[in-house]
């Protein structure tokens, strides 16, 4: 094991993340009474541009009216991106009208390390301002070739970034790369044309600390579509995944929840080693299968998840 380690910036149960349209508060209190381990109000790309300033308004206002915690949520907006002229506004409001009820902002379209200091420095400042005693979070879209090409850099930012998220949709557009579906798996491709990117933003993410989020699946009428594709993310190390519709929040939640049998193997494995410590050995067996200290840190992988799923009750 290296001497640099860089442990997990913050823990937060995020098996599934609803996506939703601030420009609607229905759907917001909809949303706040889900099953969705996440919410993010959107004032980006599910906003039109004549409903954005009062999309950021609603956003304000769920955020300041509901008890997000309370519902056993965690609760984002995703502001505009730093190409736009909303961006310095969303945060502004957001942050000084209910920054201390949100809990991150999720950045659109990052590029490079800078896009976030931009974000980073403005939350400083009105936290300061403001005299709030809670720290929002950044969490950051990989969403372009940009991004993508400087990933490694963008985890290695540090500060109040916690978690990377994998757009799709738009980095299908920035890579030209044809698709049939937001999300899926294009026919003419030998296997998922979507692993070496999800791959190597999640290795950034290990790296350095960061939650590793898949993003949307555009057909909401393909469930096992979808779990297919949360699956497959599941296999490559992140830990939940957008909803574009609340019928895809249960399926994320199936798929990035451990099973019980799983939990309970996890467990074992811990015993059988505190057993092997003991008597001065290093590894063990279990059902037939040698175990060691790798064993161990996978099983407590597991075992993290299915306390956080047991504490949300």
């Amino acid at each position: 094991m290296s001497h640099t380690l860089h442990p997990l910036r913050r823990q937060r149960l995020q098996r599934s993340e609803l996506a939703v349209p601030a420009s609607n508060p229905t759907m917001v209190e909809k949303a706040a009474d889900s099953e969705a381990d996440y919410v993010f109000l959107d004032l980006e790309d599910a906003v039109a541009p004549p409903e954005k300033e009062q999309a950021r308004r609603n956003a304000i206002q769920a955020l300041n009216d509901i008890d997000w915690a309370a519902k056993g949520k965690t609760v984002s907006v995703r502001i505009n991106g730093l190409d736009t002229h909303y961006m310095y506004r969303d945060v502004v409001d957001v942050m000084e009208q209910a920054g201390d009820r949100v809990h991150t902002l999720l950045v659109p379209k990052v590029g490079v390390p800078a896009d976030l200091y931009m974000v980073e420095a403005m939350v400083n400042q009105i936290e300061q301002g403001k005299g709030y005693q809670t720290r929002v979070g950044l969490e950051a879209l990989i969403e372009t070739a940009l991004g993508m090409a400087n990933v490694e850099d963008i985890a290695r930012f540090g500060g109040r970034l916690e978690a990377l998220h994998f757009g799709v949709a738009d980095y299908a557009a920035s890579m030209r790369a044809r698709t049939v579906n937001i999300g899926g798996l294009n026919p003419d491709y030998p296997g998922d044309q979507w692993h070496a990117s999800i791959t190597r933003m999640v290795v950034a993410c290990r790296a350095y600390g960061l939650r590793a989020v898949d993003g949307p699946f555009g057909d909401f009428s393909d469930p096992e579509g979808y779990k297919d594709g949360a699956r497959r993310a599941a296999a490559l190390g992140c830990e939940g995944k957008w909803a574009i519709h609340p019928s895809q929040i249960a399926l994320a939640n199936e798929v990035f929840s451990p099973p019980e049998a799983e939990v309970t193997r996890a467990r074992r494995i811990i015993e059988e080693l505190r057993k092997a410590e003991a008597e001065g050995r290093g590894a063990a067996a279990l059902d037939g299968k040698m175990i060691d200290a790798a064993s161990e840190r996978m099983a407590q992988n597991i075992i993290t998840v299915a306390e956080a799923i047991a504490a949300k009750g």
